[in-house]
């Protein structure tokens, strides 16, 4: 099983094919974002495999932006910065995420549409009752709750997601983004609520949000009344910066919102960076230690909970890897997402180092990398459904977090 190149060096992926040396070159630097999965791909041993003993119907992928460039009517905003010659490294990354998205050829005018195209595309060719938990994003606020437009990274309204959501329900969820500081912060919670919001999503380092302050106090009681989870990252933020608030991604901050009986979901597990140690004079240690310390804790059984989004990416260390593998203890507080569109970028996961740390099965490779190149959904979903460190596996229930978000299927 490989792939062949085409006269203009795309690949397409073929049973019993070869890997020529231009195409394995390219295509670790680049997808190809090829369209119409292949029968034998999608029957090939090891995707059955994967789906063995997890039911469709109760499988969310918890974690997928919905992007763009706001070239549309969907009111999304982003940084002049990140498509500014004069800011390479931001217009660098957003060169990535159209790629990992399959809308780098989309015409000027219908990069927004593209992207949701191929997300319906993706989507529905995996199993019925699979469906795509969608983000919004909130402004940065100023500590007066005001919006700042200028700090902020990227604005992916409320309504356009919901919209999204209302027309596609047996595939799409959505989960809405409300800054705490905002005046009618409750109220739009309540109204989101309403609308069929299943969660609330946060980055505080970038939407300028410290989740240890009292301020938050109204909105995390509010939260806990209407029974939403709250989904916030922690740890070090590299994929957008906004107010550029590092301290506020310590994953110990979100112990107000604990106490006050929110569902927390750490987003990538705090699995990048390090924060203060503010349990032990503020030395710096890694994120995911504290936030390890906080799962640890028999307090916060049945509120903290971690999802699995990124954390194959080649910036993770292995280490952190194997102990989510090896504690089963943790397995019931884990959620799946794919944090898509990033599995879609070859540079960020490599299933080929993953093997030499012998936590992927070597056979496993050349599949991952055709898969890839048509669906990076199902490439994220195969991939940590076939990682294991010894015997140690995770479990059909961290891909069906269904029940977690819908309390009906839960009930």
């Amino acid at each position: 099983m490989g792939m062949t190149a085409d006269r203009n060096g795309s690949s397409s992926a073929q049973p019993g094919g070869t890997i020529p040396l231009r195409s394995v070159v390219w295509d670790r630097f680049w997808n190809p974002c090829l369209s119409g999965l292949p029968t034998w791909l999608a029957n090939h041993p090891l995707v059955q495999a994967a789906w063995e003993g997890v039911d469709p119907h109760h499988c969310w992928d918890m974690h997928v932006h919905l992007g763009g460039i706001g070239d549309g009517e969907s009111g999304i905003r982003i940084a002049p910065a990140m498509q500014s010659l004069w800011h390479p490294w931001p217009r660098l990354q957003m060169v990535f995420y159209k790629n990992g998205a399959g809308v780098s050829t989309a015409p000027p005018g219908q990069v927004d549409a593209r992207y949701v195209e191929r997300l319906l595309a993706l989507v529905n060719e995996l199993p019925d009752g699979f469906k795509l938990l969608l983000l919004a994003m909130d402004q940065a606020h100023d500590h007066h709750g005001s919006p700042l437009p200028e700090r902020t990274a990227c604005h992916i309204p409320n309504g356009y997601v919901r919209q999204l959501a209302q027309s596609f329900p047996q595939r799409l969820a959505w989960a809405a983004s409300i800054h705490p500081y905002r005046a009618d912060a409750c109220a739009a919670l309540e109204e989101a609520r309403a609308e069929g919001a299943v969660a609330i999503k946060w980055l505080p380092p970038a939407m300028g949000i410290d989740p240890a302050d009292a301020r938050c106090l109204p909105f995390y009681r509010t939260l806990a009344r209407l029974d939403l989870p709250l989904l916030t990252h922690a740890g070090a933020e590299q994929a957008l910066h906004g107010t550029r608030q590092p301290r506020w991604g310590n994953p110990l901050r979100l112990r107000l919102a604990l106490e006050s009986g929110v569902r927390v979901i750490v987003a990538h597990c705090a699995s990048l960076g390090k924060d203060e140690d503010l349990d032990h004079g503020g030395q710096p240690v890694t994120s995911f230690q504290l936030f390890a310390r906080l799962l640890d804790h028999p307090d916060y059984h049945g509120r903290l909970y971690g999802d699995l989004s990124a954390i194959t990416q080649r910036n993770r260390r292995l280490e952190l890897l194997r102990t989510l593998l090896e504690r089963t203890d943790w397995h019931d507080r884990l959620l799946n997402g794919s944090d898509y569109p990033l599995p879609g970028i070859p540079l960020l996961i490599d299933p080929a180092s993953l093997a030499r740390a012998g936590l992927l099965d070597d056979d496993c490779v050349p599949l991952l990398r055709a898969l890839r190149g048509y669906h990076p959904l199902l490439f994220d979903f195969v991939l940590k459904r076939h990682l294991r460190f010894g015997s140690y596996r995770w479990p059909a229930r961290i891909f069906e977090t269904r029940s977690f978000f819908d309390r009906s299927a839960a009930a």
